[in-house]
């Protein structure tokens, strides 16, 4: 994905958002419920009442760039509305787009020693 780097802070917003909204609408949402600076330099995650599909919001520095995602199988995990709003990492944010749940990522066991 064409995007921000590492060190950039990542919000989520929890709950569903209608994904009908486009960058306006998100950035209205950033400012008015997230309580961010939509042109801060974040990226703002939303996902809709289908857990199968999710919108990044990233002002870049010229402009906004909305990023879309639908899975064709399985779903992207997400808080309740009623934790407001979460802080990941941009590792965290790396499992989400990918549709690895985040929270409790599954690496498997180590591979067992020979010898």
């Amino acid at each position: 994905m064409i995007g921000p780097g590492t060190s950039v802070r990542v919000y989520l917003a929890c709950g569903a958002t209608d994904m009908r909204k486009g960058i306006a609408g998100l950035a209205a949402l950033t400012q008015d419920v997230l309580r961010q600076k939509p042109t801060g330099g974040a990226v703002f995650a939303f996902r809709g009442r289908m857990d199968d599909r999710v919108k990044l919001l990233y002002w870049d520095g010229q402009g906004f760039c909305l990023y879309c995602k639908v899975l064709s199988r399985g779903r992207f995990p997400w808080p309740s509305a009623s934790d407001g709003v979460a802080r990941l990492t941009s590792a965290q944010l790396a499992m989400l787009w990918e549709g690895i749940d985040w929270r409790r990522p599954d690496w498997g066991a180590p591979p067992a020693r020979v010898g």
